[in-house]
């Protein structure tokens, strides 16, 4: 059983990974590979609203994502955009990242190489991961501006869609323990935490929500 208490501090976590930002027009959408396949669906409709004129989608394989998209995440991305009426020639892909700060740095000499000009990003992600990624991108490309984006959905609504309610809460407390170990290793930037997110984070680590946690004295990737 989920405690009404843990309930409330994983929505606390919840509300603060996600980075609130009003999406407008950018350069180029950078869809973050994951298990969610809700990333390429919200890059296609920001695509379709006119924000952006071209989509990136990055990222290998991962244990969760190898059976369900045997092809890589941004494969399964693009064709997915494909299925939904994006032209091939405003699709490009990035096979071979395997965490966040892959996915921007592939995608970023991608780009280059394409001769594409960025000087601002839709930073696409599952709900989560919005600050983690936009802690990320700021760290490894600091001249281009990031708007975060995710799929419009709340806490209730996401949890249910993944169907493993404790797992979520996993995902959020691992999510919140990078934000405060990378930074120091140099993978993305510090942001300031509030003190009811991490008494939030700490009482829920004391409850056992610890399965996505990385030791710290570990080579951690971001």
């Amino acid at each position: 059983m989920i405690s009404a208490q843990a309930w409330a501090d994983a929505r606390r976590l919840w509300d603060y990974h996600q980075m609130g930002h009003t999406v407008r027009p950018c350069s180029v959408a950078i869809g973050l590979g994951s298990h969610d396949r809700g990333v390429a669906d919200t890059a296609v409709s920001l695509y379709e609203r006119g924000m952006v004129p071209l989509l990136v989608f990055t990222g290998a394989n991962s244990p969760t994502t190898r059976e369900r998209m045997p092809r890589g995440e941004a494969v399964h991305y693009r064709e997915r955009a494909l299925e939904l009426g994006v032209p091939s020639s405003a699709v490009l892909v990035e096979p071979q990242a395997r965490n966040t700060g892959e996915n921007i740095r592939f995608s970023r000499a991608l780009l280059e190489e394409s001769d594409v000009n960025v000087s601002s990003v839709l930073l696409i992600s599952k709900p989560y991961e919005e600050r983690r990624a936009y802690a990320t991108a700021r760290k490894l490309w600091p001249e281009v501006e990031f708007v975060s984006a995710s799929t419009p959905m709340t806490f209730e609504e996401y949890h249910d869609s993944i169907g493993d309610p404790r797992l979520v809460i996993d995902m959020l407390v691992g999510a919140l323990q990078r934000l405060l170990i990378y930074p120091d290793q140099g993978f993305m930037i510090r942001q300031a935490i509030p003190e009811d997110v991490m008494v939030a984070y700490e009482r829920l680590c004391g409850d056992g929500f610890t399965s996505r946690l990385v030791p710290v004295d570990a080579a951690a990737r971001s």
